[in-house]
Formats: C-alpha cells, structure tokens, sequence
C-alpha cells in the first residue's frame, strides 16, 4: 500500500530512473493517490491512476502504458516493495467521454525528473469521484473520499451535471442520485 511517504518516494525514484534512462513522460494522474499527493486524503492507496499521457499539448489515451513507463516503473516497484503495477492506466475512457470543462487550466504539474505529473485539483476530483461513486456500490471508497472533500452544494450540482453527461442513462441516473444521497447531498432531485 502507498502512503503519503512511499507515494512521494516512489515517484521520486521512477522520475529519477526514467532520467537515466534517457527517457521522460507527461502524464494526468486521477484518484486516491493523487489527492494524497494535493494533501486533501491520508489514506493508503494501492495504485496511483494514469488516466491520460500528454503528447504535444494534449490529452491522449493512457493505456496501454508506454512500455518504458511500464518497465521503470515495475523496478522501481521491485526495489520498493511494491506491487509491479503500483503506477497504471486508470479509467482512460474520460479521454473520449471528456475531462470537466477547464480541467486543463485547473491540474497542479509536478516535475519527478523524466515523470511530470498534472494532478486533477481538488474541483475535479469532485467530478471524477461523484462518477466514480454511482458507478460502484454503496459504500465505496470514491463516496468516502468524495465526503472528505467536502464539496459544496454548487460543485455538487456541477459534478451531477457532468456525471450525467458520461452516461445519460436513466438507470446511471438513478445511480447517480443514490451516490449523491449517500454523501449526504439533500434535496437531489435539484442537483440533477
């Protein structure tokens, strides 16, 4: 499991072995282990999500992982006692689907030697866990981590908003509507 500490070592090191490799990677980190890294959660985390590589400017695909990504990364997970894929593509799909409008403008960059990272803000990852909650089941750790961030009613109708436009679906829909019950959103019928 990565905490706060491992999170920034193994990071630390996998941009320092890209660098002398000769090689070096942009990529839009989402999730657990990148709200530890903005110091919003403290939880441990398994993994920290690539959601998107960035090539020239913009936004690409994720997965699959550049293969010199993936072979630094699993040494360094080696070394660290890590799991080989404790650095992996998340959700690459938003690529398509579409960031919250203005994400770009918004990320925090972290340069790690060969590894830059841009790190969804605190407003974003409001989004991404709201849709990430009512597509899991109750309970789960993207509704928790949704409750520590503490989002206001707006950034909640905004986040419901977008999240319906990844699935427009009435069955997705109801499930958006028991994600926001569950983080304590009242009067839901007005957010969606």
């Amino acid at each position: 499991m990565l905490g706060p500490t491992l999170l920034e070592e193994a990071l630390l090191t996998l941009g320092t072995v890209l660098h002398q490799r000769g090689v070096s990677f942009e990529a839009v980190a989402i999730g657990g282990s990148s709200l530890m890294l903005l110091g919003l959660i403290d939880r441990p985390t398994r993994d920290l999500d690539l959601a998107a590589l960035v090539s020239h400017g913009a936004y690409v695909k994720a997965d699959p992982l550049p293969p010199q990504l993936v072979e630094a990364a699993a040494d360094v997970g080696n070394a660290l006692g890590l799991s080989a894929d404790w650095l992996n593509p998340g959700p690459t799909s938003i690529v398509d689907t579409g960031f919250p409008e203005g994400f770009a403008s918004r990320v925090e960059v972290r340069h790690y030697g060969g590894l830059t990272l841009h790190i969804a803000s605190r407003y974003d990852q409001i989004f991404l866990k709201l849709y990430a909650a009512a597509d899991q089941s109750p309970g789960s750790k993207h509704a928790d981590d949704l409750r520590r961030l503490q989002p206001s009613r707006d950034e909640l109708a905004a986040a419901a908003r977008w999240t319906m436009s990844q699935d427009p679906s009435e069955g997705f829909r109801h499930l958006l509507r028991n994600a926001l019950l569950e983080v304590g959103a009242h009067v839901v019928d007005n957010l969606l």
